[in-house]
């Protein structure tokens, strides 16, 4: 007897049936997230008691109980007195300026107006016009507020401008190279590179030697440094020419400029007088320290750190074994040591007649001290690159700085976008320990306020560490969560 076997063939695609009601919504979401398991009922509660608990303390103290108003230590004398806010707003100017001058402090208000009108621009991925702000941001921005801040007319030495022309000449001949695969054999390179070491070698020993000195154009120079300057121009010209006799399009070489504008404007910026009163670094202070400390750490110590885990993965032994030195060197001292070197022990260092103030040796220590755990984080992201993305690059006869620059840097930066910022947000938390060297960081000018006379109260201290606290908290707050959106933005995550 046959078998009769009925077959059904779906004419169209069955529709999926919605989940149950129970796991949607509100309701769905709480229960498996905090009520899935009897166990995770009971922890859930008892989170919810301890967080209500601790929440309507905070807000006791805070709040019902807090003074807001008042002229000095009176008002928050008594019994049952919470927090003293009123000595958060009688100081508030001084956690944010410092002993800044009254009549100058629109200078500092108008560097923090630009930082956000800079900043928030490059921050939005569909803002237009990126390069141009990125200029801006890193390289007019800081002498700006350099200038603003301290009110220029700064001394430069001839040694000075030519080590900065020298410095120039250096970041032409890397770009000529970069743009340019034939510019390495070229013989005028040859005597770029030639011209480039001296400018830095004689700009670097002329402060250590006694020459005759003349003056150009204001400024002071003796043989050696005008060498040097004169050295550095001719390694920009070289420079500049291989580029015109080895490129196709001449377009690009034109770009090599850019660096000797750059010093031009470097020199003219700093020694420029602009009519504003000179305000000396020991009278800064509170949140304008802080952020000066942390964004100059920030933003030196990663093209440093770049170069340093690019240095630590080369295949010249000297540029790796000094790489190597330097990041186990900085990674080895705390922090408060490299605080008091640079404090302390750099001016011993500096040629005679050259000095540094506080806060600009703080400032090199900090950001060395940085880039050296920078340089590891880039170097993990480094490492995660396969090997195929740099035998492709190599394949496309790309230069070396071709290759990291368009196909190896963007993907390894990527990668390693957590540990950047982690990075920078330690570094921001690290800016407290320069009240240790007698600089008032934000921290700092809150915990001089306790002595005040006028604000000693037994709530005065917990109210300004609150203070300080929740200050430090928002800015590493707003890095995190920049750092997911960026994260998310570019899908380089784990996606299930």
């Amino acid at each position: 007897m046959e078998e009769q076997v009925s077959r059904f063939v779906a004419g169209s695609y069955l529709q999926p049936l919605p989940p149950p009601k129970d796991m949607t919504g509100l309701s769905g979401r709480l229960r498996r997230s905090f009520f899935a398991t009897p166990i995770d009922a009971v922890l859930t509660l008892l989170s919810l008691l301890l967080i209500a608990y601790v929440a309507s303390g905070l807000f006791h103290w805070g709040v019902t109980t807090a003074i807001f108003t008042g002229d000095d230590r009176a008002a928050c004398l008594g019994p049952g007195v919470g927090a003293c806010w009123a000595f958060i707003g009688a100081r508030f100017q001084q956690f944010i300026f410092g002993l800044y001058p009254v009549e100058e402090r629109w200078r500092v208000l108008l560097v923090f107006a630009l930082l956000v009108i800079l900043l928030v621009p490059i921050a939005i991925p569909r803002v237009p016009y990126k390069r141009l702000n990125a200029v801006l941001l890193f390289f007019v921005f800081p002498l700006v507020t350099t200038v603003l801040l301290t009110g220029g007319r700064f001394s430069m030495s001839g040694a000075s401008i030519a080590l900065v022309f020298a410095l120039a000449a250096v970041v032409t001949l890397v770009l000529c190279v970069g743009i340019s695969s034939r510019a390495s054999s070229s013989t005028l390179m040859k005597f770029g590179y030639g011209l480039a070491a001296l400018a830095v070698v004689a700009a670097l020993a002329s402060p250590y030697l006694t020459l005759n000195r003349f003056s150009v154009l204001t400024f002071r120079w003796d043989v050696l440094s005008f060498l040097a300057l004169l050295a550095a121009i001719g390694a920009i010209a070289l420079a500049i020419a291989t580029a015109l006799s080895t490129l196709d399009e001449k377009a690009p070489a034109l770009g090599l400029v850019y660096p000797l504008l750059a010093a031009l404007f470097f020199v003219s910026m700093l020694t420029g007088d602009f009519g504003l009163a000179f305000v000396p670094t020991n009278l800064w202070g509170g949140l304008l320290v802080t952020l000066v400390v942390a964004l100059t750490g920030i933003a030196l110590s990663f093209p440093l750190g770049i170069l340093l885990a690019l240095g630590r993965q080369s295949r010249m032994p000297a540029v790796r074994l000094l790489s190597v030195i330097f990041i186990e060197f900085w990674r080895g001292v705390p922090l408060i040591t490299v605080l008091f070197m640079a404090t302390f022990m750099l001016p011993l260092f500096l040629p005679s007649g050259v000095s540094l103030n506080q806060l600009l040796r703080v400032l090199v220590g900090v950001s060395l001290f940085a880039a050296a755990y920078m340089a590891e984080v880039i170097r993990g992201g480094l490492q995660a690159i396969p090997k195929g993305q740099y035998e492709g690059a190599d394949a496309m006869a790309l230069t070396y700085w071709q290759k990291m620059r368009m196909i190896i840097l963007p993907q390894a930066l990527t990668l390693v976008i957590p540990g950047i910022v982690n990075t920078f947000i330690g570094l921001f938390k690290d800016t407290s320990l320069v009240s240790i060297i007698g600089l008032a960081d934000l921290l700092g000018a809150v915990r001089r306020g306790f002595s005040d006379p006028a604000w000693i109260t037994p709530t005065t201290p917990a109210t300004g560490l609150v203070f300080a606290a929740f200050s430090f908290w928002l800015f590493c707050f707003g890095m995190s969560r920049y750092s997911i959106f960026m994260e998310r933005r570019l899908s380089r995550g784990h996606k299930h």
